[in-house]
């Protein structure tokens, strides 16, 4: 790998150690893509999330899965693209339902809402169909998606995002599994408080239309990298509604209809 993308990489990885953001990595990965213009920006941020994954996992983490970034029409245009993006999930990212998470364990966090599927086979094909992915899952969870940004001020482009891990953080997951027969995942409402103050609303169709055209276009892409999802894998679908910034002591609930509740309960910064 070009020097560039592992110093870009290691950039990364240093921010998340030591808990201080980062310049952005993008004039990095500009150098990289200096001595070989043909190459696509978007696979050498990708290489770069991929040797801090390999990383992580050589040091003892364990992969759970996966989650879609970039599910919002409006947020792909701001950033000039056509497709999502995506992370991988850890078990050390995982919280629990309502448990404190700790402000240190956060990097400029901000929460969305999502719907989270839990995979009960395996999705090898090299082209799925919705009836592929409701097939495959096991039961749908709400979440709520603590995104972080090793970079400062979350100055970010495309390939910045891509490089740390498409802004992962943590996530907190429900407790109840709903089948997906009993859901209406375009229609389906969501409303996330702070506190008793309203600061998210959407439905499923804000992403990508449906959550499961998100959980397909992982599904092929993860695929064609030969890296496809397994059962058991966990799968954040993409936000259903506005991302909102999060101060210590806040208290997330986000409601889904049809799934239920969830809740990310911050400690106040020590």
């Amino acid at each position: 790998m070009h020097a560039a993308l592992i110093e870009a990489a290691r950039r990364l990885r240093q921010a998340e150690r030591d808990g201080k953001p980062c310049a952005p990595v993008r004039e990095l990965i500009a150098s990289a893509l200096a001595a070989d213009p043909s190459i696509d920006p978007v696979a050498l941020a990708y290489a770069v999330q991929q040797y801090n994954n390999t990383a992580a996992i050589e040091a003892g983490q364990r992969p759970v899965g996966r989650k879609v970034g970039l599910t919002s029409r409006a947020v792909q245009q701001q950033l000039g693209v056509d497709q999502p993006d995506f992370g991988q999930l850890f078990a050390s990212m995982a919280r629990g339902d309502d448990q404190p998470i700790a402000w240190s364990d956060t990097r400029q966090p901000k929460v969305e809402a999502e719907i989270a599927l839990v995979l009960e086979h395996d999705l090898c094909h090299e082209r799925h169909t919705v009836a592929d992915l409701i097939r495959a899952t096991a039961f749908a969870l709400p979440a709520i998606e603590v995104v972080g940004s090793r970079i400062a001020q979350w100055d970010i482009q495309l390939v910045d995002t891509i490089a740390d891990n498409a802004s992962s953080g943590l996530f907190v997951l429900g407790t109840r599994p709903v089948q997906l027969s009993r859901l209406d995942l375009v229609r389906c409402g969501m409303s996330m408080t702070l506190g008793a103050e309203p600061v998210s609303v959407g439905a499923g169709a804000a992403c990508l239309g449906n959550p499961l055209n998100a959980a397909v276009w992982l599904a092929d892409t993860l695929a064609r990298l030969g890296t496809p999802l397994r059962a058991g894998d966990i799968l954040l679908t993409g936000a259903l509604g506005p991302m909102v910034a999060a101060r210590p002591g806040n208290v997330f609930t986000a409601h889904i209809q049809g799934l239920g509740s969830v809740t990310a309960a911050f400690d106040l910064q020590s």
